[in-house]
């Protein structure tokens, strides 16, 4: 389900510290209910499913993934050279002291994402290309009735024009296809591996 942007902006996580520049776009409830201590195993879900690639469930999410990356191979836009630590500082810089030393995350192996921190009930990773600079937040919140959930947060800063025009552009089938997908595929996968958590 999507949240409103209050639903991330209102909470007290670290991330606002660290991406006061970005822009809030989108707000997700995860359906992944849970107890205060599963946070580390959502973590670990979604941690595997960026380093084993997008896995999307429906033809048209992996439909969209193909054509984006063709796309990107194509116009040069996730070149090493147009991403963090190249084209834009990585947010690492900006973080205070207690979170530099603290746990980063997990590794992401070929995603183009690399995890910035690991709290208790927080995880930022962040990417770069020619297009934005971007973070995925990824944090565990009460859901209401007594459980919680996931809660995903997308943060850009758009590079100029051309990733105002490109986030414009891909919004309807982030909405149509992309999430969608996403969403079904996280919540099938945390049932499955509901026998693991317990």
């Amino acid at each position: 389900m999507r949240l409103p942007r209050t639903a991330h902006t209102a909470r007290p996580w670290r991330i606002h510290e660290i991406a006061g520049d970005f822009t809030v776009e989108d707000v997700w409830a995860l359906p992944t209910p849970g107890g205060p201590d599963d946070f580390v195993w959502l973590v670990r879900q979604i941690a595997d499913g960026m380093q084993d690639g997008v896995k999307g469930e429906g033809l048209v999410s992996r439909t969209l993934f193909a054509i984006r990356w063709k796309l990107g191979a194509l116009l040069g836009l996730d070149k090493p050279a147009t991403g963090v630590d190249h084209r834009v500082s990585s947010l690492r810089d900006r973080l205070p002291a207690d979170l530099r030393e603290g746990a980063h995350g997990p590794g992401l192996g070929a995603s183009p994402f690399t995890s910035l921190y690991l709290q208790g009930d927080e995880w930022a990773a962040e990417l770069g290309n020619k297009t934005v600079h971007a973070v995925m937040h990824i944090g565990w919140v009460p859901d209401g009735s007594g459980g919680h959930r996931g809660q995903m947060a997308v943060l850009v800063k758009p590079n100029g024009r051309l990733g105002t025009l490109y986030m414009a552009a891909i919004k309807p089938f982030r909405y149509v296809g992309v999430y969608p997908a996403l969403m079904r595929s996280i919540g099938r996968e945390w049932q499955a591996n509901a026998a693991a958590r317990t």
